[in-house]
């Protein structure tokens, strides 16, 4: 039996340690108002409330577990293996900074600050899983369709038509499904099923093991929707460090439109997208997190698909998209950024990537695509030239020989820019290239974001891949049967000389 002189001095070290690790977050008496709280999304927790959203205890048992405590604060592992605390957030993993005692020690001070009594309930069984069966998998699918897609969208991009706040009274927005590596306690299907069972306390996810529901799900249902929401995830979409796109050489006709099947066959490539916070008006509290890029280029055009998952289709004067809006309503858009004399391939010198700079060879090209600024207007296209953000200037669109079509589709943007490898206007040309330098930026409209508020990547690369080279399969077909006829003509003299 651990003495309360002992169970006192843990919990003193816990908030010397949380006075110094944590309070810049979550306040300095847990109230989640630390002096960095306004520019967080999701907000820090109000640990003064007793409410823990990542529990593993049954949703009628208010209280966590320490293990959950602890897993919260420790990190979980994403997709990628590496520890990232609650992910998706801005709550970091402590365990390569604190040790087990003293995350043992936070957890006091934490239990401590919301009053939190040891839970009276168990953590919730996970021994029942297993394989489902083909009748079981189309079954869930069309649970999913019933009781979810209201809020994660049809096909669970988040892309749902209610606005959700929790109950604190902050906006929420569902969770991107096809994403795992954003999951907050984990991805895997033990961990969906946790959720689906417990709910996420003190926001609009509810428990589905609550009979008192019309929405309840047995546990075999809940077991089977867990293994499709898993099936959800779209590996393509997630970064990867170090990633480089690539611009594959056709022959075919141009695929200028955003669902042209040759697209599909097209290497992509993902990259994160960051706030922008060096120029005002800055952004810090994000919607889109990350883009992917795919390229095809033919004897005279150059074609880049940009395409990334936004919850909402922002449509200024829409009654829908001012329903979900965060404030006001603008117009989605993406900009594609290139310096405008591309750098020596051996020797890259780059401008600034946040719209270029005044020094020599600082300036940049930018290919902006908004979507449409009300109803029954069209999408527009504008071709810029900065030198920093304070010095753009309009070009020519026509002149420039650069178009665009965007279309959304189920919580997806895809748009096709289009131009000539080589034009007869100043600024960077495509044809001869081995590699071009690029960077990207991306708007979400119903986040109330316009101007410099948008999220963005810094310079990144893509590879101009040329046709296949038809001799490395015309060389060994020729050899192999020189070689054989050599072989035959041996074999022949050798049998009439016997």
């Amino acid at each position: 039996m651990v003495s309360s002189n002992v169970c006192l001095a843990s919990t003193q070290i816990g908030k010397d340690i949380y006075q110094k690790r944590c309070s810049w977050c979550h306040g300095a008496n847990g109230n989640g108002d630390g002096p960095a709280a306004a520019y967080l999304n999701p907000g820090p927790r109000d640990l003064t409330s007793g409410v823990f959203k990542w529990k593993s205890t049954p949703f009628d048992e208010p209280m966590p577990t320490d293990q959950d405590l602890r897993a919260s604060i420790a990190g979980h592992k994403p997709a990628t293996g590496t520890l990232a605390g609650l992910n998706g957030t801005s709550m970091p993993g402590w365990s390569d900074v604190l040790s087990d005692d003293e995350i043992t020690s936070v957890i006091d001070y934490i239990k401590e600050l919301g009053g939190l009594d040891p839970p009276a309930l168990p953590s919730i069984e996970l021994s029942g899983m297993t394989n489902p069966t083909d009748a079981e998998k189309a079954r869930a699918k069309e649970l999913f369709k019933d009781r979810c897609s209201e809020c994660h969208g049809a096909e669970g991009r988040g892309d749902g038509t209610k606005r959700l706040k929790d109950d604190w009274g902050g906006r929420t927005w569902p969770r991107d499904l096809t994403k795992p590596w954003t999951f907050r306690a984990g991805s895997g299907v033990e961990a969906i099923y946790t959720r689906i069972t417990v709910g996420i306390p003190g926001t609009q996810m509810p428990s589905f093991a609550d009979t008192r529901s019309k929405k309840a799900l047995t546990e075999a249902e809940r077991w089977a929707v867990a293994d499709y929401v898993a099936s959800l995830a779209n590996a393509d979409t997630m970064p990867v460090a170090g990633a480089v796109a690539r611009a594959a050489r056709i022959e075919t006709e141009t695929p200028a439109m955003p669902d042209d099947p040759a697209w599909s066959k097209a290497a992509g490539a993902a990259f994160y997208l960051t706030p922008q916070l060096i120029a005002d008006e800055r952004l810090f509290t994000p919607t889109i997190d990350s883009i992917v890029v795919k390229a095809l280029y033919n004897e005279r055009d150059f074609f880049m698909l940009i395409e990334w998952h936004d919850r909402t289709k922002s449509l200024p004067g829409d009654s829908l998209a001012a329903s979900l809006a965060d404030g006001q309503v603008y117009p989605d858009g993406v900009a594609v950024q290139f310096p405008s004399a591309l750098p020596d391939e051996d020797n890259a010198t780059l401008p600034p990537f946040g719209m270029g700079g005044k020094e020599a060879n600082g300036a940049v090209d930018i290919w902006f695509w908004q979507a449409q600024a009300k109803p029954g207007n069209n999408e527009t296209l504008r071709i810029l030239q900065a030198s920093g953000p304070q010095k753009i200037k309009d070009m020519d669109t026509n002149a420039s020989g650069v178009t665009a079509i965007g279309n959304y589709d189920k919580g997806v943007w895809r748009v096709v820019f289009k131009r000539p490898l080589k034009t007869q206007t100043d600024g960077m040309q495509f044809n001869g290239r081995r590699f071009i330098t690029f960077s990207l930026a991306a708007w979400d409209g119903s986040n109330a974001e316009r101007g410099s508020k948008h999220t963005l990547t810094p310079w990144l690369w893509m590879s101009m891949t040329g046709p296949p080279n038809k001799s490395i399969y015309f060389w060994p077909a020729a050899i192999g049967i020189l070689s054989f006829a050599i072989i035959w003509l041996i074999f022949r003299n050798t049998v009439r000389r016997g």
